[in-house]
């Protein structure tokens, strides 16, 4: 935007220059033609009142190197069509006090080709008046025929050059750099108003997306930052109100399903018929068991624990020798990535549990797709319907044929690793391996810190 608000006033600078150069050479030209004008009409004054004995006298007084007056019985210019707009002779009349009865010629035209002074210039005037002009001549020739009361005219000659633009350069560099200098500093201080708060909404809007505590943004910029700033405010309010009361509703919900389930349970115990007792017990276990991962669950929606900069190596070598069966570790390249360790801990042990239980073990790698971290989990089981790649994520939602009560859990794992994930910002994706087993995809966005660092690197 500076660049562009520069070269726009460079433009406009640029055709001020062009409409002031024209308007300074009109003036110019008008200026010495009135001058030239008025000369004459004074000589034809004096030619009118005096006796015709002085009148040789007086055009010798008044010739110079740069008008010639001579009077004739003969007009010098011979059409009476003005190219000057008839501004000269009204000049002319004004002064003689005659509006219409004299006759007056006015001859105006460019001198083109190789331009010389007058030629009854001395040499010295010459020389003087070449260095002026820097040999650059650009003329205008005009000729007057006055008519006097002697039945004669007087007629003039006259050229007059148009000096050319001076440029002094330093003082153009100094204006240049001084008006640039105070345009940029003005436009920075403009644009940093507005950019300022543009930059911390999208820090904040960036956390935000990747579920970290953001503190409200102060108001500040013009007006319409202040109102985006203010929306994006009331929408982190909302929004942080909706997911805790959710959370606290399913929280509340587990917890108070547990008293009656105790009650139940010991009801159960109290059934005389062995079989019938068992089958209480056991499904009472089973809600027991669900209402405990609903709580689980409800913990993972909540967002206490404080993001941390860690190093994804190390990250996952602690978290594989914390598990019992461990996984294999395909290394990628070195991620310093800002993530909740013990929720994304727990997100990653879900999905690799759910690959070593139902696909003979896991292996975990990590890329990066421009800003975004992918982690990896594959494993070489039977992989899912294709239709039921996206319903796994469902809470409670279990493929049966594969992964019963028996061999699995409540069905929960999953949706809790989902959760943490899109927490953080990113989401988990499946796919059937062409050469056979199940592939988790876990994206989550870098830092925009750890992506400068990377693009220092």
């Amino acid at each position: 935007m500076i660049l562009l608000v520069v070269a726009a006033l460079v433009v406009a600078q640029l055709v001020s220059l062009f409409l002031f150069a024209d308007e300074r050479s009109l003036a110019i030209r008008a200026a010495l033609g009135f001058e030239a004008a008025g000369r004459a009409a004074n000589v034809a004054r004096l030619i009118d009142e005096a006796p015709p004995n002085l009148h040789l006298s007086i055009l010798r007084a008044a010739n110079s190197p740069l008008v010639r007056f001579d009077l004739s019985e003969t007009a010098s210019v011979q059409h009476t069509d003005h190219s000057d707009g008839g501004l000269v002779e009204a000049r002319i009349r004004t002064l003689l006090d005659d509006s219409y009865s004299r006759d007056i010629r006015v001859e105006l035209h460019q001198v083109e080709g190789e331009l010389m002074p007058l030629p009854n210039l001395s040499r010295e005037m010459t020389d003087m008046h070449m260095a002026m002009m820097r040999g650059e001549l650009t003329a205008v020739e005009m000729n007057l025929s006055i008519a006097t009361r002697g039945g004669q005219w007087l007629n003039v000659g006259t050229r007059f050059e148009k000096p050319p633009i001076q440029w002094p350069l330093y003082s153009m560099l100094t204006f240049a750099m001084s008006a640039g200098l105070l345009l940029v500093v003005v436009i920075w201080f403009v644009m940093t108003r507005l950019t300022g708060p543009l930059r911390r909404l999208a820090r904040a809007a960036d956390s935000l997306g990747r579920g970290e505590d953001v503190a409200e943004l102060p108001v500040a910029g013009p007006t319409e930052v202040r109102d985006l700033t203010g929306a994006f405010n009331r929408m982190q309010d909302r929004l942080t109100r909706f997911v805790g009361d959710r959370t606290r509703m399913l929280a509340a919900l587990g917890h108070d399903l547990r008293s009656p389930l105790t009650a139940m349970r010991v009801q159960a115990e109290m059934v005389d018929d062995i079989e019938t007792r068992d089958s209480l017990v056991a499904s009472v276990e089973e809600m027991q068991g669900m209402v405990d991962a609903t709580l689980t669950f409800a913990r993972g929606l909540t967002g206490s624990e404080q993001p941390e900069t860690v190093d994804l190596h190390d990250f996952l070598e602690a978290l594989c020798a914390d598990m019992p069966r461990g996984f294999v570790i395909d290394a990628g390249p070195r991620v310093e990535a800002r993530l909740r360790p013990n929720a994304m801990r727990r997100a990653l042990r879900n999905v690799i549990e759910n690959a070593d239980r139902y696909g003979g073990g896991a292996t975990v790698g990590w890329h990066r797709q421009g800003d975004t971290l992918v982690l990896t989990v594959e494993d070489d089981g039977p992989g899912i319907p294709r239709d039921k790649l996206e319903k796994v994520f469902d809470p409670f939602y279990r493929i049966e044929e594969s992964r019963s009560r028996e061999t699995g859990g409540h069905g929960l794992g999953l949706s809790i690793a989902r959760t943490i994930v899109q927490a953080h910002g990113g989401d988990i994706t499946l796919r059937n391996r062409e050469t056979g087993g199940l592939g988790a995809a876990i994206s989550i966005p870098l830092a925009p810190e750890t992506t400068d660092e990377r693009r220092k690197r």
